[in-house]
């Protein structure tokens, strides 16, 4: 079956095969037997379904799913609804975090799904899965990252509170680009450090900017100067971090939200003020 890929927005893991469109479609479009309107932001949901009514036109079947519908995934096709290279190889999340959708949308219970090739790693919880399962998705990551000549990330990212001594050194043997981890309530800040002396142990460096974190802000009774801290204990935990602002689809963040996230997302901004902190550590 042939089926036309569109997407609301073009991100680094959108398709860019010839059944993936960004958009309304334009001249020339293959034949296609269903056209999927793929939605993963909420606040991108509006535009969705006026691609939707867009590409209707064509006569085909039209289709809107995508985590923003609250649609449950199931087994992961590589390249679909992700650029070749991003692999997801489990669904869901046993940690029922109030901020979150994906155990809502996924389930508590995690779902390991059939392996397939790729190097950046999507997956909801990782380190949720079992043992088993985790080291033969290590063991894929690092074929495909010597067959394709990808650097390995994972920028799903990592439950610190999961972390442990012999996972910090499998993951040093992947020789991995990222590894992004979560610094998004002050109950994640004791794991975090935790997890940064294990990284560390394991021969990660701060100066490879290999560590990284999300930093929720902006979040409902989080102030600025409780975020702001986040961010800096980010650093001194031994990781990057990236300022992930707060938004629940009914109001806009205010300027004093936009300029903090700004801050710490920006790399020319953010690396001056992270290397200016772990100077006086």
């Amino acid at each position: 079956m042939k089926i036309i890929r569109v997407f609301p927005r073009q991100t680094k893991a959108t398709p860019n095969d010839e059944y993936s469109f960004i958009g309304d479609p334009g001249l020339f479009v293959p034949k296609a037997d269903e056209i999927h309107v793929s939605c993963t932001f909420t606040a991108d949901l509006p535009e969705a379904e006026r691609l939707a009514t867009s590409w209707a036109r064509y006569s085909v079947p039209v289709k809107i799913g995508g985590p923003a519908t609250g649609e449950a995934g199931g087994d992961f096709v590589p390249g679909k609804f992700l650029k070749f290279g991003y692999v997801i190889t489990s669904r869901g999340c046993p940690n029922r975090c109030w901020f979150c959708s994906v155990w809502r949308r996924e389930g508590e219970k995690i779902r390991e799904l059939p392996i397939t090739e790729g190097w950046n790693l999507l997956d909801d919880n990782i380190l949720a899965t079992r043992p088993e399962h985790r080291t033969a998705v290590f063991s894929m990551l690092k074929a495909s990252s010597k067959k394709y000549k990808q650097r390995i990330e994972f920028t799903g990212g990592l439950e610190a509170a999961r972390m442990t001594p012999e996972i910090a050194a499998e993951l040093k043997e992947l020789h991995p680009k990222q590894l992004f981890f979560a610094y998004d309530t002050p109950d994640d800040k004791d794991p975090l450090f935790d997890a940064g002396k294990m990284l560390t142990g394991a021969g990660f460096t701060w100066a490879s900017k290999t560590l990284r974190a999300y930093v929720l802000i902006g979040y409902p009774k989080d102030d600025l100067t409780a975020a702001d801290n986040r961010l800096i204990d980010t650093v001194k935990a031994g990781f990057w971090p990236m300022a992930m602002l707060y938004r629940d689809g009914k109001s806009e963040p205010g300027k004093e939200w936009k300029k903090l996230q700004r801050e710490w997302a920006r790399p020319a901004i953010m690396n001056e003020l992270a290397a200016q902190i772990r100077d006086f550590i």
